[in-house]
């Protein structure tokens, strides 16, 4: 497997809608934490957006992936970057 990071980006004129879906997409992602599929996620302090560190197979897999969260069903995201990345040093490195 390969990690992946997964950036979101937010609109910050559809924060209202984004608050109302919130324990949704939290519970979507703890469902993949618990399947070990999600390693880590959170906002940036900023509340433009938010890094998830992903384990799957390849980068189609974890765009397919995202297409679930309640975030993304709701059109609720402006942007989404995923980017394979390699840790060498620290808690995710091999």
């Amino acid at each position: 497997m390969s990690l992946f990071l997964v950036e979101y980006t937010y609109a910050p004129e559809k924060n209202p809608q984004r608050d109302e879906v919130r324990s949704d997409h939290r519970a979507w992602l703890a469902d993949l934490v618990s399947r070990s599929i999600v390693l880590s996620s959170g906002p940036f302090a900023d509340g433009n957006g938010a890094l998830i560190i992903v384990d799957a197979a390849d980068a189609d897999t974890v765009s397919l992936l995202f297409t679930h969260d309640p975030f993304a069903i709701a059109d609720l995201i402006e942007k989404v970057r995923i980017t394979e990345w390699v840790p060498v040093l620290g808690q995710f490195s091999a």
